[in-house]
């Protein structure tokens, strides 16, 4: 196998694109260009390589990835389809290796697949395997679960501003967790275990957790907060995303159910009995861990 020495970035200035940015570039072994879309104002550590790209433009693309050696993409589940061109690009671009826009739902599961915020990723998999039997990239899916630390805006597994927490079919169910982290270093790694990594899935987490362990966990941390929490039927909240799926209604409101039952539903395959982390280099969090990452999320 060659090295690999040439990274193309989409999406970096993301949540977790920000974090693997940051570890690509510290791995000081790796030459990282960001692929910025034209017209963006994000803004990226100095020395950092940018190119400027149109996203609608096939040969700009296809420019931006030449001499490539892998891209990897960071974009929003709403920007999903946008990695249809990136795919082609990389295929006439001769790079060896996508690593498309996952790191959270496990989409192996065949009950996740069917989940309507998940429909645009599954049709970009199903492309990408295809153009892996036809050519000469190859491709590796990361698989994180939840994430412990995005932030308050992504404050799916409790609500961190230490107010109401909405718990889930009783708040019992275990689920694979991970930090921004642990999901970025699973990326850095994979570039290095190019052959076990190659064409196929990737499952890691920081730790097996429940939303009620991770309460336990925050009022120890923050004992001053109140911490309630309000319980919702799993079904219930699908029905009526259902219902207002079928009137039209495409927001958040809308799709955040459906994340929260392929997380919260042990039929949709949230917990990760086996994982890759030792393949990956992942090491679990404690609960000492955890508490730290609780303390600097309530704190900021």
């Amino acid at each position: 196998m060659q090295p690999i020495k040439n990274v193309a970035v989409i999406g970096a200035s993301g949540t977790l694109g920000s974090v693997a940015l940051r570890k690509l570039l510290e791995t000081g072994t790796l030459n990282v260009t960001v692929v910025r879309r034209s017209g963006s104002a994000s803004t990226f550590p100095p020395n950092t390589k940018v190119i400027d790209v149109d996203y609608s433009s096939y040969e700009s693309l296809k420019l931006a990835f030449t001499g490539q050696d892998a891209v990897l993409s960071f974009v929003p589940t709403f920007a999903a389809e946008s990695q249809f061109a990136f795919i082609d690009a990389a295929v006439e671009a001769g790079v060896r290796r996508f690593i498309p826009s996952e790191f959270s739902a496990n989409l192996d599961n065949p009950k996740a697949r069917t989940l309507p915020i998940f429909v645009p990723k599954v049709k970009v998999q199903e492309y990408l395997f295809q153009k892996a039997k036809e050519s000469g990239l190859t491709y590796t899916i990361i698989y994180g679960g939840g994430w412990l630390d995005a932030g308050s805006h992504r404050s799916f597994l409790l609500n961190i501003s230490g107010e109401t927490t909405n718990t889930y079919d009783g708040g019992n169910v275990p689920f694979s967790a991970s930090t921004l982290d642990t999901v970025a270093n699973s990326v850095v790694s994979a570039l290095s275990h190019w052959d076990e990594t190659k064409n196929r899935s990737l499952f890691v987490h920081s730790l097996v957790t429940t939303q009620n362990h991770l309460l336990s966990l925050a009022k120890e941390v923050m004992p001053g907060k109140p911490w309630a929490t309000r319980d919702f039927k799993l079904d219930e909240v699908i029905a009526r995303s259902d219902e207002r799926l079928a009137q039209g209604l495409l927001d958040f409101e809308t799709f955040s159910p459906y994340i929260f039952r392929a997380i919260f539903d042990p039929a949709f395959g949230g917990r990760y009995d086996q994982t890759d982390n030792q393949l990956l280099g992942i090491k679990e969090a404690s609960e000492a861990d955890v508490k730290d990452i609780l303390k600097k999320l309530l704190q900021a």
